[in-house]
């Protein structure tokens, strides 16, 4: 009797899961195939080929692959292997309280290359991957001039603070901060672009508007105060290092391959005044998979010419974490934090840490996620390359999330529901 085993069957999309398959005769050449379909309808898929031991099973916490798209032991790597039917789309949780990401595990009894329905599997099974914990809940947020969505650990409280914020694209994704608020934390996923009603393009970065929203993040009965985390992605990761500067509210920051300048647009915040740094376009290179790859356009940190534009780390009271993919294609990430931590240093602070992975890329996400290599992004034809390799990436958002954690509740005191 075939059989195909995942445990656990239901968790959230950031947790490990175990896959074992028996019942197969020894050595046996089987193929593992893995199928989730987003919310837009795109597909997503992985397969991996094994061999059965003298028992007759695979289990992939122990056994090797021995190809597909990825290879060695790794039992997350049908997961993480993931690669999307249509080229440039990546896979992004709309509706984090909704419905889960159902993944279906398919067995087949001889290495497959591409199923198609003449391929009959011998066991089958699904996988529900959640966004959010029970008991979490999420609102809506309009107050003011603040758009976002808030997520509420369940419990009463009180909780750690964050604000969560990804890059220059705008809008509002929500899975990051759902997950986080399944571990006790109170996030506020917050817009500052293309959203609701706020502006399409940014003329300058108005630090009153995430002031405004610190302050009604810290004015909610389940927060604990009396400061705030931020955890910042690209261009919030830029606005997470100027909120730790420059507000109070504000004691600690996760910085995720972000620049430590002012890039683009000027920031101002009352009497503060910083010019933005000009785009180098023209060292936009084109790869040789017709993609964009920025990661000169910013310039060089140390250049002279972006001191003006520097964030002074030196006035922040709070602490700041950096993690940096080291084959991020987007941004000189690592030299952007090595050189706002030496700006730090210098003025006598010792309140930044560096996490940096060899070969992951720019976009890392809570673990779980496929490695997304180039996306359209806003204002320009060419979809940006974002740089990375499968399993390092993987690794690299396994170990980052557990320590952007720790960071937090270190510095914020301890989260509700932490053994989740």
């Amino acid at each position: 009797m075939f059989q195909l085993t995942v445990t656990p069957e239901s968790s959230l999309a950031d947790l490990p899961v175990w896959i074992r398959a028996s019942g197969l005769a020894p050595s046996q050449l089987v193929t593992l195939h893995a199928l989730l379909t987003d919310e837009k309808g795109v597909k997503f898929e992985s397969r991996a080929f094994y061999q059965a031991n003298k028992a007759g099973e695979v289990d992939l916490k122990e056994a090797c692959s021995l190809g597909g798209d990825y290879a060695g032991v790794w039992p997350m790597g049908l997961f993480c292997s993931m690669k999307p039917e249509k080229l440039f789309h990546r896979l992004v949780k709309r509706d984090v309280m909704g419905s889960p990401y159902r993944v279906h595990i398919n067995l087949f009894g001889y290495p497959v290359l591409l199923p198609s329905p003449e391929h009959v599997p011998l066991a089958t099974c699904t996988v529900e991957r959640w966004y959010a914990a029970p008991g979490v809940k999420r609102f809506q947020i309009k107050e003011g001039r603040v758009r976002g969505a808030l997520f509420l650990p369940p419990g009463p409280g009180p909780f750690p603070g964050v604000i969560d914020m990804f890059g220059g694209s705008g809008g509002l994704m929500e899975s990051r901060a759902s997950l986080l608020a399944s571990k006790g934390f109170v996030v506020l996923a917050l817009a500052f672009l293309a959203y609701d009603d706020l502006p399409q393009t940014l003329q300058e970065l108005d630090l009153e508007y995430f002031e405004e929203a610190a302050i009604l993040l810290l004015n909610h009965s389940k927060v604990r105060g009396p400061g705030l985390g931020v955890l910042g992605l690209s261009k919030g990761a830029e606005i997470a290092l100027a909120m730790c500067t420059f507000l109070k509210q504000i004691v600690a920051v996760v910085c995720i391959n972000g620049s430590t300048s002012i890039n683009g647009i000027p920031l101002r915040f009352r009497d503060i005044h910083i010019p933005g740094s000009r785009y180098y376009a023209e060292k936009s290179l084109i790869t040789d998979t017709g993609t964009l790859c920025s990661y000169h356009v910013m310039g060089d940190p140390r250049e002279e010419s972006l001191q003006a534009s520097a964030i002074p780390l030196e006035k922040a009271a709070g602490h700041v974490l950096f993690v940096v993919g080291e084959d991020d294609c987007s941004i000189m990430s690592k030299l952007y934090a090595e050189v706002a931590i030496a700006r730090a240093k210098k003025y006598g602070k010792n309140n930044c840490t560096l996490l940096s992975y060899p070969e992951a890329g720019h976009l890392i996400e809570p673990p779980g996620s496929p490695l997304c290599r180039a996306t359209p992004i806003r204002a320009s034809p060419i979809p940006s390359q974002w740089g990375g390799k499968t399993e390092p990436h993987a690794k690299a958002q396994e170990h980052s999330w557990k320590e952007i954690q720790k960071f937090f509740r270190r510095h914020l005191g301890p989260a509700g529901n932490s053994k989740l």
